[in-house]
């Protein structure tokens, strides 16, 4: 996201005289860069700028009114071309918007015109900006067609007509498979659609779609989810534009041809994708919807504030203030835990290290959907801010962070809807590579929140039924293993996805060899 910040200055020295759709990029893409804040924190306005830097310059720069300065234009655009976003930010913008969308049941309707609500009457908005940014017809387009190609309708259809003369029936392998890829693009589609018919005849010169390619796309998304009339119909409203479009006029006769042989129509509702693959997708969902600062409940008396030392000199002067969030699981979050000098020293350090964060996958690590965050290590020798933080970690724990007891300081950034489905931070397989440390599985994590933001991405427990919203400063502090040595069930986590503003955390995690005698096993075995 820093990239769009540091980019005004190559539009405000490109604007050429004269040049009106270049003048007219250029004014758009100030008015939307006014407020560099206001870029990372609303999701709509952060994707705007990437769709305008990658698509709509572009655009502009090798159109036909590119006259003026033609090449220091297309001089200077090669020279940053690498820097600017690519097709893969866009289309991870675009899923992040559907992640949005998805996770807190945001109207699609109401994003498009800048609000971000429920879908539903009467409910008040989980986040209102302070500068309104709707999306245009075009931008929709951008966010449905991730998910649909009609390029590839001829082979699903070849495909699906194979099983049935091999006696399977029409799809064969089910409604679900097919109803879960285009469950979310048929929703900004039909936006696009409707936007498009709207300003049909006005032509932008941003635009990169038009309500043809709308259409095709919507049609192909509709037969795909099994709605074969409907397809139909989108597909004769196409030809209404373009008449001599040979491959549209195909699907149409194939079309026909499939309600002549009675192929069954689905035309209920459409089932959303259970993107998380867990049972507890709703109780996941519904506590990231919740708002910040929830109460406790009421038959937890033990839970309270305090002033901590843990018989530690290191805090004798400065106690740490301890806030209890949960007995069972235990959960402590540590009030200013750290400055705000000390919070962007680290987030500096980091800043030059980020890379796309990875999952354990059997004995491997890979990028996964449902971790999208970027993320750095740093060694207590990288700053002397880092060499502090560690040791009033081990203050606040009392646990033993030498090393091999605890892994580098993981310092993790989720920009865009950048999120962290329901997980464990420990081990729950001995091929893990987290016993490659030879030092035992993640006894305990400290989380600590480096920044704020304006809503979305709270820590989510989900079998312990709890969230805890981001804190700036605080540190959040759970013991992944129980004193036996098993992993802890209820502390099942996830970070919702942000849904405005820019979120940084560093993770300490802390394993169980050398914690001995710090945190000894109980007469209990069963505890």
């Amino acid at each position: 996201m820093p990239l769009l910040h540091q980019k005004s200055a190559f539009f405000t020295c490109k604007k050429a005289e004269g040049a009106t759709e270049r003048s007219r990029f250029y004014e758009k893409v100030q008015a939307l860069h006014q407020d560099p804040k206001a870029s990372v924190d609303n999701p709509l306005l952060a994707f705007s700028l990437i769709k305008r830097l990658h698509s709509d310059w572009p655009n502009v720069i090798y159109s036909n009114e590119a006259t003026e300065n033609i090449q220091a234009l297309h001089a200077d655009f090669k020279e940053v071309e690498q820097e600017l976003p690519g097709a893969e930010d866009l289309d991870g913008a675009a899923r992040a918007l559907m992640r949005l969308q998805d996770v807190y049941a945001l109207s699609v309707k109401g994003m498009a015109n800048g609000v971000f609500q429920r879908a539903g009457a009467g409910r008040p908005p989980l986040y209102s900006p302070g500068r309104r940014i709707s999306l245009s017809a075009d931008d929709c387009f951008h966010v449905g067609k991730v998910r649909a190609n009609p390029d590839s309708l001829l082979q699903s259809f070849s495909r699906r007509m194979r099983r049935g003369r091999d006696g399977m029936g029409w799809d064969g392998m089910g409604w679900d498979r097919v109803t879960g890829d285009y469950y979310h693009s048929i929703a900004w589609l039909e936006e696009a659609v409707s936007l498009f018919r709207l300003s049909y005849g006005n032509w932008n010169p941003e635009d990169r779609s038009s309500l043809e390619d709308a259409l095709d796309h919507l049609a192909f998304s509709y037969f795909m989810a099994g709605n074969i009339s409907h397809a139909l119909s989108l597909s004769r409203e196409f030809l209404h534009y373009d008449p001599s479009n040979q491959r549209v006029v195909r699907n149409v006769a194939k079309y026909e041809k499939l309600l002549e042989m009675g192929t069954a129509v689905s035309t209920g509702p459409l089932r959303r994708p259970n993107g998380t693959h867990l049972q507890s997708r709703d109780a996941y969902e519904e506590l990231c919807q919740r708002p910040a600062g929830q109460p406790a409940p009421e038959h937890l008396p033990q839970l309270g504030c305090s002033y901590e030392t843990n018989g530690s000199p290191y805090l004798l002067l400065q106690p740490a203030k301890k806030e209890m969030v949960r007995i069972r699981p235990y959960v402590a979050l540590y009030h200013d835990f750290i400055s705000d000098t000390e919070a962007e020293t680290i987030k500096g350090l980091a800043g030059p290290w980020l890379q796309r964060s990875v999952v354990a996958s059997g004995e491997k690590q890979q990028k996964a959907e449902y971790r999208i965050s970027k993320s750095a290590w740093l060694k207590d020798t990288a700053d002397p801010v880092v060499r502090a933080l560690e040791q009033r970690i081990a203050a606040v724990t009392g646990l033993d962070l030498r090393p091999p007891y605890a892994e580098y300081l993981q310092v993790v950034n989720y920009g865009l809807g950048g999120h962290y489905e329901p997980h464990f931070d420990h081990a729950t397989s001995r091929k893990s590579p987290l016993y490659r440390m030879k030092s035992g599985n993640r006894i305990a994590t400290v989380m600590i929140y480096l920044s704020a933001v304006e809503a979305g991405g709270s820590t989510a427990f989900v079998y312990a039924n709890f969230s805890v919203p981001v804190v700036k400063n605080a540190a959040l502090f759970w013991w992944n293993l129980r004193r036996n040595g098993d992993g802890d069930g209820d502390t099942l986590h996830a970070g919702c996805p942000v849904l405005a503003g820019d979120k940084w955390v560093a993770n300490k995690w802390i394993h169980e060899h050398g914690q001995e005698f710090r945190r000894p096993c109980s007469t209990d075995p069963r505890d």
